[in-house]
This record gives C-alpha cells, structure tokens and sequence, in this order.
C-alpha cells in the first residue's frame, strides 16, 4: 500500500542518516537507496503515488479522491492527501513531477478541489488537505521549497484563522501524540520541520509579534515579526 510504503521510506532516510553519522557507509548507502523506492510507486500518467498490485503493475480500479478508515491503499487519507508524504526528499518528489512549475500547479488544485468526506479521520479541509489529519501537516509548507513562500504565508495564516479556535471543540482533528498542538506551536513560531530528522526548518509565518527560545548552550533565540 502506498501509506505503508511512504513511511518506511521515510524511516528508512532517518536510518540513513544515523549510519552515516556512525561511518558505516554500507548500511548508509543501503538505507538510502531503500528510502527513495517510493519513486516505484510513481504514476506518471495521474501524476499520484499509487498502490502497486503483485503483478507490479498499478491497482485498479483508481479514484484519487476515495477514502476508507484502513482498508485501501492510503490510511485514513486518499492519493490527493498521500502524494505529498515524501518529506525526506522534496526535490525528488519536484523533479517526478517534471519541475516546480507543475508541482505548484498540482499544489494549487490540491488546495482548491472540493472533497465532501464522511470519514471522522478527513477533517479541517481546505480543497483536498486535511489538517485534522497528519498526512497533510507539511504540505502548505512545499509552496516555500517550491519557490513560492508567499503561498505558504497564505495557507498558515488561513489554518491558524480557520481550524484553531479557543471552544471546547478547538481542535479540527484528533490531537495524536500532540501533533495538532505541536504544529500550531511550531507554526506559530514561523516555522516548521517538514522532513522531521533532517534537523532543518522551513520559514512560514509567525503568528506572534516576538518570540524567544531558549536554548541548552545558554544562548537564546528570538524572532521578531515586525508589522504582523
């Protein structure tokens, strides 16, 4: 299935990178190459990572915008939400779809096309992303590593406006292990881990006019939205 996939794909990164710290190159190299197999499940005519059957050719009957629980390929999510789920490797996930202009363009109908769900796992939609879910947490964040930041400034604002609000029915999706509240803190800041073991942040929009974090070596780190 393709959710299954993703996520070992991306675990796989994770240990690619702890074995190159360790200097077994080997092991390293192994993980690395494991951890872009998603590209197998790349379907240049949809454009949409999609479920492989035994035969290894793609399953069929296809429906991008159709969801269940957890008996299909993509887990509480569909093939609009999952195409995106390749945070370890963005640029790759670019260059699949033949450049940034036709990832923005893909982006942009993601954002925009209509899903009426009855699924309790669907919720907080915007177009197709699904911000009650986690599968969509990074993906307005994309438009900035896409070249297009202003975008993502939109669609943070947009979230924080919209799926947020101080009732007892706050939050837009199930809080899982603190997913939903720990992307609001991090947003909020101003910016977000999309690859989560890379130990690199993507700029978004701070939703507070200062901000300082405290550091372990002592130091402090502040950040300043002027005008906000």
């Amino acid at each position: 299935t393709v959710a299954k996939a993703l996520e070992y794909c991306e675990a796989d990164d994770g240990v690619a990178k702890v074995a190159k710290m360790l200097g077994k190159t080997a092991d390293q190299e192994y993980f690395y190459n494991r951890s872009r197999s998603y590209k197998k499940y790349w379907d240049p005519k949809t454009r949409f990572l999609r479920a492989i059957s035994t035969d290894g050719t793609f399953r069929e009957p296809f429906n991008p915008f159709f969801a269940e629980h957890r008996t299909n390929d993509y887990t509480e999510g569909n093939a609009w939400q999952y195409t995106w789920q390749v945070q370890h490797d963005v640029n790759g996930l670019i260059k699949l779809f033949g450049g940034q202009k036709p990832f923005l363009k893909k982006l942009d109908q993601f954002f925009s096309l209509k899903l009426d769900s009855t699924l309790s796992d669907v919720t907080g939609l915007i177009g197709q992303y699904a911000h009650g879910n986690e599968p969509s947490h990074h993906v307005a964040y994309l438009y900035a590593m896409a070249g297009r930041p202003s975008r993502t400034q939109e669609l943070i604002r947009e979230i924080f406006d919209t799926q947020y609000r101080p009732t007892v029915n706050g939050l837009c999706g199930n809080d899982d292990c603190g997913q939903m509240s720990a992307w609001y803190m991090l947003s909020a800041m101003g910016f977000y881990p999309v690859n989560p073991v890379s130990g690199q942040y993507v700029f978004g929009a701070p939703q507070m006019e200062k901000i300082t974090l405290r550091l372990v070596d002592g130091k402090t780190f502040t950040v300043k939205a002027e005008g906000l």
